[in-house]
């Protein structure tokens, strides 16, 4: 069964493990995910669950879904994805660890105005605008690259200090090849081909990591940021 773990300012308050079809989220208490603020619309979104895959849809909440910091109207979640609504994040898991607890119920939606949902919608504009510009996925130098925009046209895209390799990291103490980045079935994952601890995902040394949008790629000294495509 799929969990979902509900946080609040980066503290788990909820784990949700459910065997329905369908469950909703919102701000009543007759949803299945009670998030108690006045950012989140009633009737927020659902989550359908049907052949093996969860479909997230947005209900034309006031302040939108977001998942991997993108906001959707519709979107088949993946292992790892993460739900933004509101105040709150939401942790999607195709396997099942645990379980917990609720919350309540208030009148009216307001318009969020806070730091974080105006990030959130610039990043999304920002992203959206990227996408449309290159017509498919992009990894954007965010520290230590050579480019600002580079567009990932290639089954495989390679990384490291050779000069024979599509994008060129900085660092020292890095292979000729430290990385790649593979296109596999309409999505994209990287792979550490060199030295251990030199290839990192969102801090995290990694072996082989299926990118999500916003990821943070560090490869030695040089970072980027994949931004997916319209799948």
């Amino acid at each position: 069964m799929a969990e979902i773990i509900v946080k609040f300012e980066d503290k788990i308050i909820e784990r949700v493990v459910t065997e329905k079809k369908r469950i909703s989220i919102g701000r009543t208490n007759e949803n299945d995910i009670v998030l108690e603020n006045r950012g989140v619309s009633r009737k927020h979104a659902m989550i359908e669950f049907n052949n093996n895959a969860a479909i997230i849809m947005d209900n034309e909440s006031l302040n939108g879904t977001f998942v991997n910091q993108r906001k959707i109207s519709e979107e088949v979640l993946r292992n790892e994805d993460t739900i933004t609504i509101g105040k709150y994040t939401m942790i999607y898991h195709t396997e099942t660890s645990a379980s917990d607890d609720g919350a309540a119920d208030m009148d009216g939606t307001m318009v969020l105005n806070t730091k974080k949902q105006k990030n959130l919608l610039e990043n999304d504009r920002v992203e959206r605008q990227i996408v449309a510009k290159f017509g498919g996925s992009v990894l954007t130098g965010e520290e230590n690259a050579d480019f600002a925009e580079y567009r990932l046209d290639r089954e495989v895209t390679t990384i490291g200090k050779a000069k024979f390799v599509h994008v060129r990291a900085k660092g020292f103490f890095m292979s000729g090849i430290q990385a790649k980045i593979v296109r596999e079935n309409n999505g994209f994952y990287l792979a550490n081909l060199g030295k251990s601890g030199k290839t990192k995902v969102n801090g995290e040394s990694i072996d082989r990591a299926i990118l999500k949008n916003g990821d943070l790629i560090q490869v030695g000294k040089s970072t980027y940021k994949f931004v997916e495509g319209e799948k």
